[in-house]
């Protein structure tokens, strides 16, 4: 298989990915697509790493690395976002971001 056909994948995967990033407010939609973007990575790893052929399948190894973030990432943004749900109803990124306290200027 030619190398342009993953890359080709992995480049309308992490378009979608940025797309989803760039244009939704809903926080679990933002998760999604960052994910996506990832899996994009992946794809661009392996591919790579057939292509290469070193024997040390260094891009598989970085892809299990990039799948362990990635799930890290997920289960932290979902527990974010459970506690935004359970507090305010909602799970839209605008709204979350009007959430931060400022801190008080001591006159």
């Amino acid at each position: 298989m030619p190398l342009v056909l993953p890359l080709l994948l992995a480049v309308v995967l992490f378009c979608l990915g940025v797309y989803g990033v760039l244009s939704r407010r809903n926080a679990i939609t933002i998760l999604m697509s960052l994910e996506l973007m990832l899996n994009a990575v992946n794809l661009n790893l392996v591919a790579f790493d057939a292509w290469h052929l070193d024997g040390l399948a260094t891009g598989q190894t970085l892809a299990v690395f990039v799948i362990t973030v990635a799930a890290a990432e997920i289960g932290l943004g979902l527990a974010i976002v459970l506690l935004l749900f359970r507090g305010h109803g909602h799970v839209d990124a605008d709204a979350a971001r009007d959430l931060v306290e400022h801190e008080e200027s001591a006159t």
